[in-house]
């Protein structure tokens, strides 16, 4: 087994999905292989399509997973899929150099340059210490720490001494830790909003009221995506959770009729639309929508 990096992006033209699935052709079957069981940490590039004018992307790690298997794309020749579970946003994203320092110690040159020819290569196998570093930068705001830049780092194994540390990607399996993670990024893209109110409570000690929820819930395999997540106040979470409200692909909040109090319809946004992340990568996913009206709703 071998962790890597993967690189993803909107619009590439492959048919990803970074919390189920990851296409990739050919060239890379070798190295996907290697990872089945272990765990990879997502990359977005600069470019978010395959056109050499189209930028944006945040250039940063931010998610981790795990592979669970390899298998063949039945449709198009020569391309496959990883199959994918354990899917965590990172905390925040994590620039693939610190202070000109690489997180990859292969996509840097002796002169101290990015190594371009690496950096193209879409799946990269990376050493368990540097996957741990990433993770170790990505999940600071939740691991109580906030981590020094590079320059300030000594990372040479030989240092005499060194307490033992259990590598980060151990606790993101833990589940304590995915919902404090979970709810940490749901609650940040939302920005301590209601998506269906509007309401932004914080309470006395300055913590926000507002909850994190699942939309296919993690009981019937919804990953710990903030595009599988709301932040929604208490009462909303509830009758989410209970079916009395959904929510359409064009992000309209559905009703289930006769189901919902005259009294508890007045919460809810006077659009009946949601309060949306102000990046569109965050936005919730069809997928995860559908599964929400077609296995939850009452509507």
């Amino acid at each position: 087994m071998a962790k890597a990096v993967f690189t993803t992006k909107v619009g590439s033209g492959y048919n990803d999905l970074p919390e189920v699935r990851y296409h990739f052709p050919r060239t890379y079957l070798n190295q996907v292989k290697q990872t089945v069981g272990d765990h990879i940490v997502y990359y977005e590039p600069r470019r978010t399509t395959e056109k050499l004018s189209s930028l944006g992307g945040r250039q940063s790690y931010f998610g981790v997973a795990r592979v669970v298997n390899v298998v063949e794309d039945k449709v198009k020749a020569d391309h496959f899929y990883a199959l994918i579970e354990d899917y965590l946003d990172l905390d925040r994203p994590v620039p693939f150099a610190d202070s000109g320092q690489h997180y990859e110690s292969t996509l840097r040159k002796s002169d101290g340059s990015t190594n371009k020819g690496a950096f193209g290569r879409a799946v990269r196998l990376i050493p368990d210490a540097e996957f741990d570093r990433i993770l170790k930068a990505g999940f600071a705001p939740i691991l109580g720490q906030e981590m020094p830049s590079r320059s300030q780092r000594q990372f040479e194994i030989s240092e005499p001494n060194i307490p033992f540390e259990r590598p980060v990607v151990e606790m993101t399996i833990a589940r304590p830790f995915r919902e404090k993670s979970f709810m940490y990024n749901v609650r940040n893209a939302y920005e301590n909003r209601c998506a269906m109110t509007g309401l932004r409570l914080i309470n006395g000690g300055g913590r926000p009221e507002v909850q994190a929820a699942h939309i296919q819930p993690v009981a019937e395999k919804g990953p710990d995506s903030v595009r599988n997540g709301l932040a929604l106040s208490g009462t909303v979470h509830w009758m989410f959770d209970r079916g009395l409200i959904s929510i359409g692909d064009d992000y309209t909040i559905l009703v289930a009729k006769d189901h919902v109090p005259e009294d508890a319809l007045r919460l809810l946004n006077q659009s009946r639309t949601l309060n949306l992340p102000k990046d569109m990568a965050l936005y919730p996913n069809e997928l995860y929508l559908k599964f929400h009206r077609d296995n939850i709703f009452k509507g």
